[in-house]
């Protein structure tokens, strides 16, 4: 089956994670696999490498110094709406920036723009896929006729971007999503029934990384001593992530435990936000350490170092970050979400509001808990990449369009 995999971004956002793992995991099992994304600032590639069994298509967006939310969400659908339906599936290595292998290239035949003539086209509506399958709102904008996972629902207030996030609920013919509570809330507010497929996880790289291997102790040892002992989160600082709210939480937690906050791409504006989130965050001490985005070879050390991971979202759909974190054999305090109760259980603490937040990542450091610990690591096992390929090509099968 050949397959494309739309994506908003090359850079380390939850979404992104899920497409590129699924894609190795549909690639593994021999299907034909292309993800599709776009490369903002100049990048030509993904934030990881990938495997070469995948094709992958990077199509360049430039940065515009000032540019409006809803402006820039209008120009990333049309750039790669513009490349993904006026080329199809080009496995020459030409056109938009990535790795392929040999095949026909419609322009190089002389074929410059869209292909109305139905030749070469099969049932998804592109020429050369079986199933079209965005991820976002952005690229589900882009795809024309496909299947969309929804990682999470948001309310906007940017005209442009509600109408984007609206259309990609709406248009796509079959909808996955990584959890039942979102499952449930697309069904209460759009009537829409979606296949709920969980994410995977690479838990035995994280694993590892917590391990006895001399090359993991002493990455763990290099975080350690730059850091002290810390409580980690990774996402960024933006409201969704509940950054605020950690602070508060944070405040209260006492000098022992420094705050370190990893990640943080995103094509929103949260400028402001972030300039609250600084100046809170100068009064404190000790002083959280930002760390923007790490490089993915450093992140499971990273990650196995924390004394403690926080996940104080006000708005997820999985935790993915989360889980990484339990199968590093960190303890994770999660915000008080349905969807997070549904996912961790009781491998994670929860906890509502930032007094109770603090308290229980104060249990987490002082109460070492290794039943809680041991389940954690078995949770994470258990969401394999490759189960949920499976689940997405018995679904690719059942929905895909005659």
């Amino acid at each position: 089956m050949r397959i494309a995999l739309l994506s908003y971004s090359t850079r380390p956002r939850g979404g992104v994670v899920h497409t590129l793992a699924l894609a190795e995991a549909l690639a593994r099992v021999g299907q034909d696999v292309t993800v599709w994304t776009l490369g903002r600032g100049g990048d030509t590639a993904f934030f990881r490498p990938v495997d070469p069994a995948v094709t992958v298509r990077v199509v360049p967006v430039r940065d515009v110094e000032g540019e409006p939310v809803g402006a820039r969400v209008l120009r990333s659908i049309a750039a790669l709406r513009d490349a993904f339906q006026h080329r199809g599936p080009d496995r020459s290595g030409s056109g938009p920036t990535g790795s392929g292998h040999s095949g026909h290239d419609r322009r190089r035949a002389g074929h410059s723009g869209p292909d109305h003539s139905g030749h070469g086209r099969n049932r998804s509506g592109h020429s050369g896929y079986d199933i079209v399958h965005a991820q976002d709102c952005i690229s589900a904008n882009a795809a024309g006729r496909c299947l969309r996972t929804v990682h999470h629902l948001d309310r906007f207030t940017t005209p442009e971007l509600a109408a984007c996030h609206e259309r990609a609920i709406v248009t796509p013919y079959a909808h996955v999503c990584v959890s039942a509570a979102v499952a449930a809330e697309l069904r209460a507010g759009w009537g829409i029934a979606a296949t709920v497929i969980p994410n995977g996880v690479d838990a035995a790289r994280f694993a590892a990384a917590a391990g006895p291997a001399p090359d993991a102790v002493a990455a763990r040892a290099a975080w350690r001593e730059r850091l002290g002992r810390y409580v980690l989160t990774v996402g960024g600082i933006e409201p969704r992530k509940g950054s605020l709210e950690l602070l508060d939480a944070y405040a209260r937690l006492g000098r022992d435990t420094r705050l370190v906050v990893a990640g943080g791409e995103t094509l929103f504006d949260y400028r402001d936000y972030r300039a609250a989130w600084e100046a809170r965050a100068a009064a404190l001490d000790p002083a959280p350490v930002v760390l923007g985005p790490v490089p993915d070879g450093d992140l499971p050390a990273l990650v196995a170092a924390a004394a403690a991971f926080a996940f104080p979202s006000t708005k997820e759909g999985f935790g993915l970050a989360a889980m990484e974190a339990l199968a590093a054999g960190v303890p994770v305090v999660v915000s008080d979400l349905p969807v997070l109760r549904e996912v961790f259980g009781g491998a994670a603490r929860v906890a509502a509001g930032p007094e109770a937040f603090a308290a229980a990542l104060r249990d987490a450091l002082d109460r070492p808990d290794p039943d809680r610990r041991a389940a954690g690591a078995a949770l994470a096992a258990r969401h394999t990449w490759d189960a949920a390929a499976a689940r997405h090509l018995a679904l690719y099968s059942a929905v895909r369009p005659s």
